[in-house]
């Protein structure tokens, strides 16, 4: 597996793009006017507690009030009234109105909802993630060897010195040096400590600590073995990121590359082609079948259709091929599009029970190198494969794309004949309640035209029947549903 990772900035943007064989599989965006904020820590404070849903709004000096549930809270004091049954009584017990905290952000507001906040706070760094509230030692699930897990676990707990804190080894840390561990946990602790002491003389509602910028975490999280280059078109954040690496990830810096071509970085591997295409709702197959993405509040419905595709064998065959390889294309999609939350997914029908295991095996499969956790459950009653997939940020559309002015998000218009029907009915209700001389229709050019056209007889009789003359104008920054009617 050859993978690459492209970082395109300008002072507006940053842009990440990972290709994995030459094909693009996740982009990351972020703007200097709405930088990400999972992971930034606050000192909050209480503005609202909510005893029924077991949960609080915290003002952290965000427009809309963050939000913390009980769930992501940690006490010792929480732990005692969950065990012996009194859950009613925990937020309230926890948290009253005005109360300071230190929360960390978990999640980015998403559409009209805040931010969602936890107590549970998490530093990482390049192999370790910190966490000063438990004194446990883990290590990343990813790591499936034995001697290394365990390994891993031992340096980590020889040099805990007994503190009551707790880290995780990532999976970065496979092969990583004693030293490296060490040093980590060194810069960690100071970390920590100075975190600590900014929150105590921090003003309530303010920002204690920042998450690095895209273009760093992009190097200490997504940045292993397997990748082969990092380009950066920018010649001062690679400076910066060339810094950075030296002194925190020195490994890497053999990877990264600064690219002065002429042409696009983006360009150079058809990143922007694939951005566009990301954001349309239908997805050609190889084959010649296509998916049908549609992204809703609720959840995200992605519809496989064979198309185009016939098959050389029988229809079931045909079906088992088109299923495969939208299996696949639908694991890279979720990842291209950062679609997460509840997704349904409507394979086209199998009988073959090996068949339908096959195929949620492949998208298995296919999700394994995505970063964001998933969980798919087996094919309903209905045919249906439903699956879940956390969602932390924005999806690729919400971010570079906003609600149609024109539908107002509908994805459909009424048709000009729908629309010169509703102006006849408002043409006698007028006609009836008031007295004018005669009737001004103002409407979009296609409405006009059928009413001239196609409805010329029935405005000709609607006329007769109030007595008054109808006149049109077009309208040139309507749409095609807006009209008034005017009475003169």
């Amino acid at each position: 597996m050859s993978e690459e990772i492209l970082i395109n900035v300008t002072p507006q943007e940053t842009r990440v793009a990972v290709v994995e064989n030459g094909v693009l599989q996740e982009v990351l965006i972020e703007r200097s006017r709405a930088l990400g904020l999972v992971g930034n820590l606050y000192k909050g404070v209480v503005s609202r507690v909510l005893p029924g849903m077991q949960a609080a709004f915290i003002d952290i000096g965000l427009e809309r009030a963050a939000f913390l549930h009980a769930s992501d809270i940690v006490s010792h004091e929480l732990e005692e009234l969950r065990s012996e049954g009194r859950r009613n009584e925990t937020i309230t017990q926890l948290l009253r109105e005005g109360q300071e905290i230190l929360v960390q952000v978990i999640k980015d507001p998403l559409g009209t909802k805040g931010a969602r906040l936890t107590t549970h706070i998490t530093i990482p760094s390049r192999y370790l993630v910190f966490m000063p509230d438990v004194s446990n030692v883990g290590v990343s699930q990813k790591i499936e060897d034995e001697i290394e897990r365990a390994r891993l676990k031992e340096i980590v707990l020889a040099n805990s010195n007994g503190e009551a804190h707790g880290f995780i080894a990532r999976t970065a840390a496979e092969g990583a040096s004693a030293e490296a561990l060490i040093a980590d946990m060194e810069f960690l602790r100071k970390l920590w400590t100075s975190i600590r002491e900014r929150a105590q003389t921090a003003a309530p509602g303010s920002m204690v600590h920042e998450d690095l910028l895209l273009a760093f975490r992009v190097l200490r999280d997504l940045v292993g073995d397997e990748v082969e280059k990092v380009r950066i078109d920018s010649r001062e954040t690679f400076q910066k990121i060339s810094q950075f690496a030296q002194e925190f990830i020195p490994e890497v810096c053999d990877c990264l590359e600064y690219y002065p071509g002429e042409r696009p970085v983006f360009d150079l591997y058809g990143v922007e082609d694939e951005i566009q295409k990301a954001l349309e709702r239908k997805v050609q197959l190889k084959s010649g079948g296509y998916l049908i993405i549609d992204q809703t509040e609720a959840m995200t419905t992605i519809d496989v259709n064979t198309g185009a595709y016939v098959g050389h064998r029988t229809l079931e065959e045909t079906i088992f091929k088109t299923n495969l390889e939208a299996a696949q294309a639908i694991a890279r999609q979720l990842r291209l599009r950062n679609l997460g939350g509840i997704i349904i997914i409507d394979f086209i029908d199998m009988t073959d029970e090996d068949h339908k295991r096959q195929v949620l095996r492949a998208l298995e499969k296919s999700l394994e190198r995505d970063h964001a956790k998933s969980h798919i459950s087996e094919v309903s009653s209905l045919g249906l494969v439903q699956m879940t997939r956390k969602r932390t940020r924005e999806s690729l559309e919400h971010v570079l794309c906003s609600t149609c002015p024109t539908c107002s998000g509908r994805a459909s218009l009424k048709t000009p004949e729908t629309v010169c029907y509703e102006i006849f009915r408002e043409i006698l209700r007028e006609a009836r309640q008031f007295d004018a001389q005669q009737l001004l229709v103002l409407a979009a050019q296609e409405v006009v035209d059928l009413l001239l056209d196609e409805e010329s007889t029935s405005l000709a009789e609607l006329e007769s029947f109030i007595g008054k003359p109808i006149k049109l104008q077009v309208e040139s920054l309507y749409t095609q549903e807006q009209y008034d009617v005017v009475l003169l």
